[in-house]
């Protein structure tokens, strides 16, 4: 069997080769590239780079949108014995430095004139490192005179001749490969410092891939749509260990914009998300139907509480009754189907949630629906899984049983300890940071906080080091908390306090599009995100759906003030991580004025923020933000 990557794309290119591996959707036509091409285009730059100077153990770093040619790079590097190191594609440029620099690339391949303008701004810092900049789409690049860009074309045609001179080196060097080989540096979601770099082997990548198809097995002939960032260990696991391991079809959208009807004509099998996906698809659902008429808000009201009560039957492992399998019929038929089919998940088979915490709300949606989504838990450093429910045993509050060869424990201090063989060798250039994650005998600690239930099925609290006590000895995890929030279709992030203060208090970032759409259609006047979230009837509807929340939690842990900000919490500011996660500490610190005021008894408080446009501009934003108080007890 093969060892590497590469070497199970030389299997597909040889066993299948005019079947069709990858489709690009350009000016709205798929076109299609087949095994053989696959591997013909991989071969061609694989070749190019060597001739160029790469060299085994070398890094390529890549950054851009889901494109077939970040496939054809980086299995491109891996075939020549080098590894690669995905960058998020809205990145500024002193995270490319950052992570172009830490992995030593000696190649950057880029997808577009603004992932080089990157490059070039930064450029004087990595002359001398990098022998050359590449990048894959020409538009608005024709009149770039730097002499270290080089088209994506002109490499794999360099390729092409040196194979005339090389004949069977590319083939020989595929052969050498090991799954003990690095594959890729993946970076950490670095929620509490700097992201770090795992060290992710062939053999790491494709023993996860194994395992999860032997719990969900996918077929050769299965689509599946690649579009959140390939820099995502998440999207590496689903489009490149999956997808090499199983061979099927792996689609990818023509723009961000377009991936909801782009999914929606390929009807995936398989959907890999993290929860702002889920999240978001849900809002939309809860404001289009606020939005549609009469008769179809009618319908959706009548079918989904019977929805519910089959997704609990099944939750149950109950047998629905008969007279339920009938309402159910006809919801499905009547509603849940066609909004399935809005959605892009008509077809599916199962679905996928990791990365961070879903809401137990988000998921009885989805099940009331009957789309079969499934809570994964894993981290970067394990190649994004360990554990995984299973068709027919979900439980909403556990992430579920741990997959074929994966070990999963319970330390004294309630940390989650995970062993498999797709634990990492360690992080790049960090052997104490290594020596803290992984033990001496293998065990991967993964800084959260969780338990085994009596079936077996995995409890995830939080971060370890974010759950918190409080006054009353109550302990509580703020992000269970946040989650319930973000149900809402007008919460769009949430950031909870608790722990060494006397009660609970939250920051709430509104969903400005939903929001707006909300408040056009009830005529309230609005300029800037800054004007809308302070609204007296934005803070009514956002009042109204925390108080939702709070009802369900016990009384010490109900969120008793909360105020909504000014701005919204953002990456490029580094208050969230490129994957959406709240970087707690850091937004504690930056916001500790606004903290201070919930904890006193101001109705308000004044603000002062600087803006940077994308132009390079500035602007001075200064406003009160109210202080919502409410009533906790029962």
């Amino acid at each position: 069997m093969p060892e590497t990557l590469p070497q199970y794309l030389a299997m597909h290119a040889e066993r299948t080769p005019d079947k069709v591996a990858l489709r690009e959707r350009i000016y709205g036509i798929w076109q299609p590239v087949t095994w053989k091409q696959y591997y013909e285009h991989v071969k061609a730059f694989a070749l190019g780079l060597h001739a160029l100077g790469l060299k085994p153990e070398d890094t390529v770093a890549i950054i851009g949108d889901n494109r077939p040619e970040w496939l054809f790079a980086e299995l491109a590097a891996q075939s020549m014995g080098a590894k690669s190191v995905g960058i998020y594609q809205d990145s500024v440029s002193e995270e490319v430095l950052d992570i172009v620099s830490r992995s030593d690339a000696t190649f950057v391949v880029a997808e577009d004139q603004e992932q080089v303008d990157k490059l070039i701004e930064i450029w004087p810092q990595l002359e001398g490192q990098v022998h050359k900049v590449i990048y894959y789409d020409p538009k608005g690049l024709r009149n770039y005179t730097e002499d270290y860009l080089m088209y994506f074309l002109d490499v794999e045609a360099l390729g092409k001749e040196y194979e005339k001179e090389h004949p069977g080196l590319y083939e020989e060097s595929v052969a050498r490969g090991k799954a003990s080989d690095l594959a890729i540096l993946s970076t950490t979601s670095g929620t509490t410092s700097r992201p770090k770099l795992a060290m992710l082997t062939h053999g790491n990548l494709i023993s996860m891939g194994k395992n999860l198809m032997a719990v969900d097995p996918m077929e050769p002939d299965d689509e599946f749509v690649s579009f959140l960032p390939l820099a995502w260990i998440g999207e590496q696991m689903s489009s490149l260990a999956c997808g090499l391991y199983v061979g099927f079809k792996v689609n990818f959208p023509e723009a961000p914009e377009t991936v909801q009807h782009d999914m929606r004509e390929i009807g995936p099998q398989m959907v890999f998300s993290p929860p702002r996906i889920w999240e978001s698809l849900v809002s939309q659902v809860q404001v289009k139907i606020e939005d549609t008429t009469r008769f179809k808000r009618f319908m959706y009201n009548w079918a989904m509480p019977i929805g519910y009560r089959m997704a609990e039957t099944r939750f149950r492992k109950e047998k629905p009754p008969l007279g339920l399998k009938i309402l159910y019929f006809l919801a499905d038929w009547l509603v849940f189907e066609n909004i399935k089919d809005q959605l892009g998940l008509r077809r599916l088979k199962r679905a996928y949630t990791g990365g961070a915490a879903l809401g137990p709300d988000i998921f009885r949606f989805f099940h009331a629906m009957g789309v079969n989504l499934k809570q994964i838990y894993g981290q970067t450093e394990i190649v994004g899984i360990a554990v995984v429910h299973r068709d027919g045993d979900i439980k909403f509050q556990t992430v579920g049983l741990p997959i074929p060869e994966t070990e999963v424990k319970i330390a004294e201090n309630g940390e989650i300890l995970m062993r498999s063989p797709a634990v990492m060798v360690g992080y790049y250039h960090d052997p104490e940071a290594t020596a803290k994650a992984v033990d001496e005998e293998g065990w991967l600690h993964s800084g959260d906080a969780g338990y085994l239930d009596e079936d077996g099925h995995l409890i995830v609290i939080d971060r370890a080091k974010d759950v918190m006590t409080l006054a009353d000895g109550t302990k509580f995890s703020p992000q269970f908390i946040e989650n319930k929030l973000k149900f809402s279709p007008y919460i769009r992030e949430a950031v909870v306090f608790g722990g060494d203060w006397p009660f609970v208090t939250a920051f709430i970032n509104i969903d400005f599009a939903n929001v707006g759409k909300w408040a056009e259609k009830h005529q309230v006047p609005y300029t800037t995100y800054t004007d809308l979230a302070q609204k007296p009837e934005v803070y009514e509807i956002v009042k109204a759906h925390v108080l939702e929340a709070n009802a369900d939690l016990p009384p010490a842990a109900r969120i008793r003030r909360f105020l909504l900000l000014h701005k919204e919490l953002d990456a490029d500011d580094a208050e969230l991580t490129r994957t959406r996660k709240v970087r707690r500490r850091l937004i504690a610190q930056r916001y500790d004025d606004l903290i201070d005021a919930l904890y006193s008894d101001a109705q308000s408080v004044p603000v002062e923020t600087t803006i940077t446009y994308q132009d390079g501009r500035t602007a001075t934003i200064r406003t009160n933000l109210r202080i919502e108080t409410l009533d906790t007890s029962d």
